[in-house]
């Protein structure tokens, strides 16, 4: 079932579609490359030490991150991109590991500034990003301000953003 959860994003962008133009687009719907980005914030951080600005996971984030592991393993995932902070690193391996892909670094701040989206194309795209990069990047596919950063105490929210030539869609899964 979760490996057709892309399939079922697509249903959604369709149906969720506005096509009041007659006159067809560049790049009609039949040519266009689907790419799904899943997009989720690390898991729970050791927070024993408040003036650690990069901690590892804690046993609570460790299990969430054998859980997405477990999670992911009937989706297809083409490529992982992750920050370079260990509690994103923590959360993306496990994943990487049961699928044999490397983990990707990316920088949340400069994604925008790069061809990210142009090497990501018509890919199933796995991010692991942070409580205020996640909805920023999932805005910034959808070329709308649709989500608010995550509240702190929010570590199992899956977002699913699909992008489709001009047409984008997405929807939250809180999996907590």
């Amino acid at each position: 079932m979760m490996k057709y959860l892309p399939l079922f994003a697509v249903i959604f962008m369709f149906l969720s579609c506005n096509q009041s133009s007659s006159t067809p687009e560049p790049e009609t719907e039949v040519d266009a490359e689907i790419t799904t980005y899943f997009l989720i914030r690390h898991a729970e951080k050791d927070r024993t030490d408040p003036d650690d600005e990069d901690p590892h996971l804690d046993e609570d984030g460790q299990k969430r991150a054998q859980n997405w592991a477990t999670y992911f393993s009937e989706i297809d995932i083409d490529i992982i991109y992750s920050s370079g902070y260990k509690r994103n690193m923590e959360t993306a391996q496990p994943i990487a590991d049961s699928k044999g892909l490397p983990v990707n670094l990316y920088d949340p701040h400069g994604v925008y500034q790069t061809d990210f989206f142009e090497i990501t194309k018509g890919l199933n795209v796995l991010v692991v990003g942070h409580s205020n990069t996640v909805p920023v990047f999932a805005n910034h596919v959808l070329q709308e301000d649709r989500y608010e950063f995550i509240p702190d105490s929010i570590d199992g929210r899956l977002y699913v953003v699909t992008r489709m030539g001009n047409n984008a869609s997405s929807f939250i899964l809180n999996l907590e």
